[in-house]
């Protein structure tokens, strides 16, 4: 991916300181017109006399359709940090600020912010005349900063169990002690609603990346006499929720559908041009989709990499495919340090290789990733690949992207499929393990996800490509499928893969968000763990807390996982000099990638599609919930080429750096 020369972090410092359930689609004067799946069909508007002018490319009023093939588990974006939840309550309810199609920061909800001397205090100052509706677009309440401030307390309280808790404990005043109960009045709480529409946070340290976290669902509104008239079941159901959003929800039938209806009322209505948002859950989606889209039943489809030759080379297909436009998801490989795997494996003999480097190391060097890439893009592979746990052009300071900060740089540049390399880590792993009474070959799980189209090819390539290289004689991998709804509960946190890919995005901008997944860092906001005091002053850990982070077995941890866990948070006490702080992420970073702890891969990009959906004219930002937002986007009337994707992400780089530059 070429790169970006502006940056998100230091634009959103600047602007910063400147600163009822039915089964079918709604009901409309016209009936929908629909096909023999009964999706609805697109028709295109009439067209207007008068002087003669240029045809759009749009359909008016469109309805988008398209298969989904993983169902949401709630409604209730305070409760979830899933991407598959969040992405409808993206669309259903607005944030503080919103970005424009090149990533800068403008106002949504609210009109104007600024900060205090310290940066410790923000205030918001809200759009006068917003209303909630019920699933029914009557209007239910006007939304007011307590909105804000009861959407936080919501998610700090500990019998909710949210998910985003800790997003709100490491920046807020009082957020973690409330949650843990040491403050019992949420009036202490520095989330407060001054007036009516007056909202100010207050927070416990700077933070230079506050104003990106305002895109994320911690700091979404909830109506509070809704949701206690909810209770229990608030977000299970598209009348128990409210919308302020660009759209609202007229169907949710799990494994069934999803239908979303422009909200004609909303405060911006005349930015939001598709009318339906039509999703019809099947399992074999990705199986099913590419016929669908060719009869028109659907607007999108995934074509697998099975098929996309066949359709790169027919003269009429060929001009419907395009590449999906990469996010700033980080996918990696990574291990299980603590394995709870099937008992057909041998638990103790992984723990055991795992927790030797020269094994990791063996991994690390052997894979061939240009090779697995292969399996999402055959045509471009090198595009998406990334050396880094952080992606490229995500943050910069001072015109020098994150990715080439101190010791990363080398890390970026390096070439780590080493097949000479990787033969040498194993000899000398097969003689430490041997001593220490491990058996050969090692045998351990590839897990993999049934509704990530190719995960499944590149578990095979993974297999077959390590096997041939490094010698059945010393692993053995197995690919096994995961299952299709709870992948993360019922192997990931399960512990029964020993290799797996799997992805993290961020939810604001700043290296940080990336190094959550690792460490124990956040040892002083969890709510199972210690206190930066105790942190700092030398904390005995226990076996629940190494349970909070990847790297899970107390007898590594105690060795190696404090080397990461003090780096990151010597970084996150850097607040002012970016430089620095980015400089000592970026040692942590590389630490980590040395020691062969986690195997860098790609930013996603889930492989190429046929799609009327416009790509470049939405909301973008490389974190939060702007960028599945349907407002701002437009369904074509014909499917967008190659050569035209190409065309317009190339103009679309030249115009954000221009859009970014004049912003900052």
């Amino acid at each position: 991916m070429k790169k970006i020369l502006a940056i998100v972090l230091c634009l959103v410092m600047v602007l910063g300181v400147v600163g009822c359930q039915s089964n079918t689609p709604a009901d409309t004067d016209e009936p929908k017109q629909t096909n023999d799946n009964n999706t609805p069909a697109n028709t295109d508007a009439p067209q207007t006399s008068g002087e003669p002018a240029e045809e759009s490319p749009y359909v008016e009023d469109a309805t988008f359709r398209y298969l989904y093939p993983s169902e949401i588990s709630t409604l209730n974006y305070l409760a979830t940090s899933s991407t598959v939840d969040f992405k409808p309550a993206s669309n259903f309810v607005d944030t503080l600020i919103e970005y424009d199609q090149y990533g800068v920061v403008k106002p949504c909800l609210a009109t104007s912010w600024e900060t205090s001397d310290d940066g410790l205090v923000w205030t918001f100052h809200l759009r006068e005349g917003v209303k909630w509706y019920d699933c029914e677009l009557n209007e239910y309440a006007d939304v007011t900063a307590d909105d804000f401030v009861y959407g936080a307390e919501w998610i700090l309280t500990p019998a909710n169990e949210s998910d985003n808790v800790d997003t709100l404990a490491n920046v807020i005043v009082n957020a973690k002690e409330y949650f843990d109960g040491t403050v019992t009045d949420f009036a202490e709480v520095g989330v407060k609603a001054l007036d009516e529409h007056t909202l100010q946070y207050t927070l416990k340290d700077t933070c230079p990346y506050f104003l990106s976290m305002m895109t994320y669902v911690a700091f979404m509104p909830a109506n509070r006499q809704f949701v206690g008239e909810c209770g229990e079941y608030y977000g299970t159901s598209n009348d128990t929720l409210l919308y302020n959003g660009a759209y609202y929800c007229t169907s949710w039938e799990p494994q069934n559908e999803l239908v979303m209806e422009r909200n004609d009322n909303y405060w911006d209505a005349e930015n939001v041009s598709i009318k339906t948002v039509y999703g019809k859950y099947n399992a074999e989606a990705e199986a099913l989709a590419p016929e669908m889209y060719l009869r028109g039943e659907i607007d999108e489809a995934t074509i697998p990499i099975e098929i996309l030759d066949s359709w790169m080379n027919d003269p009429e297909k060929q001009n419907i495919v395009r590449p999906n436009r990469p996010t700033y998801d980080a996918m990696w490989w990574f291990f299980d340090f603590d394995p709870h795997m099937d008992e057909t494996y041998d638990n103790d003999a992984f723990k055991t290789a795992v927790n030797n480097r020269a094994f990791r190391l063996s991994i690390v060097y052997g894979i061939d990733r240009v090779k697995a890439m292969s399996c999402y893009d055959p045509y471009s592979p090198e595009e998406y690949l990334m050396n880094t746990i952080t992606p490229p052009n995500f943050v910069a300071v001072d015109g020098k992207d994150y990715t080439m900060t101190g010791e990363l740089e080398a890390v970026t540049e390096q070439n780590w499929f080493q097949p000479e390399t990787a033969l040498r880590y194993k000899e000398q792993a097969m003689a430490e393990l041997s001593a220490q009474g491990v058996t050969f070959p090692l045998v351990f799980p590839y897990y993999y996800r049934v509704d990530q189209a190719n995960q499944d090819l590149v578990a095979q390539v993974i297999e077959q490509q390590l096997e041939d290289l490094l010698g059945k004689d010393y692993i053995d991998i197995v690919p096994v499928a995961g299952p299709a709804n709870n992948y993360n509960s019922e192997v990931r946190n399960a512990g029964k893969y020993g290799l797996m890919e799997e992805g993290w995005g961020p939810d604001f901008a700043d290296p940080v968000t990336y190094a959550d997944p690792w460490g124990l860092s956040w040892s002083y906001n969890n709510r199972s763990m210690c206190t930066q005091e105790e942190y700092l002053t030398g904390y005995v850990y226990t076996q629940e807390d190494y349970d909070n982070g990847v790297i899970d077995d107390a007898d590594y941890v105690g060795a190696q996982q404090q080397i990461y866990d003090k780096m990151v948070q010597e970084a996150t006490a850097e607040k002012v000099d970016l430089a620095k702080r980015y400089e000592l992420f970026a040692k942590a970073e590389a630490w980590l990638i040395n020691e062969g702890i986690v195997i860098p891969f790609r930013v996603f990009s889930n492989g190429y599609v046929a799609s009327k959906l416009t790509v470049f004219d939405g909301e973008y930002s490389s974190f939060g919930v702007s960028i599945w937002r349907y407002k701002g986007k437009h369904v074509l009337k014909e499917a967008m080429s190659l050569t035209d994707y190409q065309e317009q992400f190339a103009q679309w780089k030249l115009d954000r750096e221009a859009a970014l530059a004049a912003a900052e």
